[in-house]
């Protein structure tokens, strides 16, 4: 009779400090990626940007070889926005941002020389 009742308090505790020992790894799977196109830039304003950091960085540097002042507003491809495809999108946007991006453009352009 004494056997039995150390059995079950021995029996208890052997379960107790084995159920830690386990190995117990989670595994917790990546976030599934975002949709296509969440951050991309839409054809219309890369283009936009593309195009008018070229002409402004080209122009820049013309002025500035040609003994021009700093005039990024004065130039033709700033006023034209050359490159628009009305397939991509409104003229709108693209305009703001072919400025945007002349601007910028033109700026390392002239003081780049």
């Amino acid at each position: 009779m004494k056997l039995s009742y150390l059995a079950l308090p021995v029996a208890a505790a052997a379960c107790l400090f084995t159920a830690g020992c386990a190995s117990h790894t989670a595994y917790y799977a990546p976030p599934p990626p975002p949709p296509a196109g969440y951050n991309s830039v839409p054809p219309l304003i890369a283009r936009a940007d593309h195009e008018g950091f070229r002409a402004g960085t080209e122009d820049g540097a013309r002025d500035l070889y040609n003994g021009f002042g700093y005039h990024p507003q004065h130039d033709r491809k700033f006023h034209g926005t050359p490159g628009y495809d009305a397939v991509l999108g409104p003229y709108g946007p693209y305009r703001d941002e072919f400025r945007r991006a002349y601007l910028r453009g033109y700026d390392q352009g002239f003081r780049r020389g």
